[in-house]
């Protein structure tokens, strides 16, 4: 089978491996999809927190089952969600209902080989039916779920306002899912193509450009008060440390972005608004559950959400034009359908292939 594999930073390589065979309590599955998130551009661009190389990435994923034992629920055939979270299940974390957070957590595609392959083996305990959901919207449920974990975390409710800084695929998701709660939201980036694209895909979103005159224009917006609410989605340490600038007295900053470096915050400024800083990881089996029960719903723009496709054999040619903003790369897909594969000693992308 062919396996795309991230040897170091900028670096591809298209290898053939055995297919895995499954043990106990786990599952041989066929890859149809892979969603490329930050993390994904992030590793590739030797930026990415608790990475080691070589690695396979891939963590958003839409799977077909080939073979997995009785008893599970699931059978041969059927298309299925993939949580990429492996968690212990005996740490505090993990006790408390909080497998997002385990302490011994391992993320398909960062800590553990992931989906950029024909065939993987993964845990039973990882699978959900994905339904009636398309490839492409099963692969999605995994990024919209930490949009949903985040939003749950805030407990943001219907009528408040809610600033999400970074309309990036994990923003866009949040700003749709925080809509689908009732709440008031406005985005903000420095990229006004990407503001354009959230008001375009998503009914009722105000933009504000980021910059210096960012804050006075929520302000504006809020009437004075600021949001109750603000996420950052940018990762971005300049971004993380400033978004309390745009939260209200009272309210909740949480930081689903995440930077590898400290972080610095006025105390004075968070102080006096008695803030509530809340970091908010990974999702839960419910989270996914929800945006799954939304996506088969129609209440998500998939089409729109997901702005560019290649087949696999076509990924190490384009991988690097996704790291640049004006190629307008909201959510790329990666399909894992059989067709011609490139021939072994060929290149792609200006890159040698074994």
């Amino acid at each position: 089978m062919n396996v795309i594999v991230c040897r170091e930073p900028g670096h591809f390589e298209l290898q053939s491996r055995p297919v895995p065979t499954p043990g106990p309590g786990e599952a041989l599955l066929r890859i149809r999809r892979v969603g490329i998130c930050g993390t994904d551009l992030h590793a590739y661009a030797g930026r990415q927190a608790y990475f080691t190389y070589p690695r396979i990435l891939g963590h958003e994923l839409s799977a077909e089952i080939e073979a997995i034992g009785d008893g599970t629920g699931l059978a041969v055939g059927d298309r299925v969600i993939v949580m990429p979270y492996i968690h212990c299940g005996n740490c505090i974390a993990c006790r408390a209902g909080k497998t997002n957070c385990c302490r011994h957590m391992r993320v398909l595609g960062v800590h553990a080989d992931g989906g950029m392959q024909q065939r993987i083996v993964v845990p039973v305990d990882l699978l959900l039916a994905a339904g009636p959901l398309s490839h492409d919207e099963t692969a999605i449920v995994e990024p919209l779920a930490i949009g949903a974990h985040a939003l749950r975390r805030a407990a943001a409710t219907a009528g408040e306002t809610v600033v999400v800084v970074g309309c990036g695929p994990i923003g866009i998701g949040l700003l749709a899912l925080a809509r689908l709660r009732g709440c008031r939201v406005i985005g903000i980036d420095t990229n006004t193509d990407r503001l354009a694209f959230a008001r375009e895909a998503i009914d009722g979103v105000e933009t504000v450009v980021g910059g210096p005159d960012a804050v006075a224009r929520v302000t504006e917006l809020t009437d004075g008060e600021l949001a109750p609410v603000v996420f950052d989605a940018t990762g971005h340490p300049a971004a993380l440390e400033s978004g309390v600038r745009y939260l209200a007295h009272g309210g909740r900053y949480v930081l689903v972005g995440l930077s590898r470096g400290d972080l610095t915050f006025n105390h004075p400024e968070i102080h006096a608004k008695e803030t509530s800083l809340l970091c908010s990881r990974n999702a839960t089996r419910d989270d996914f559950i929800y945006v799954r029960d939304q996506l088969a719903e129609g209440r998500f723009p998939t089409d729109r959400f997901i702005t560019h496709s290649v087949h696999y054999s076509e990924l190490i040619g384009h991988f690097d034009a996704w790291l640049r903003p004006e190629t307008g790369v909201v959510k790329a897909m990666v399909h894992w359908d059989d067709r011609d594969h490139p021939v072994a000693g060929a290149e792609v992308g200006g890159i040698p292939l074994p």
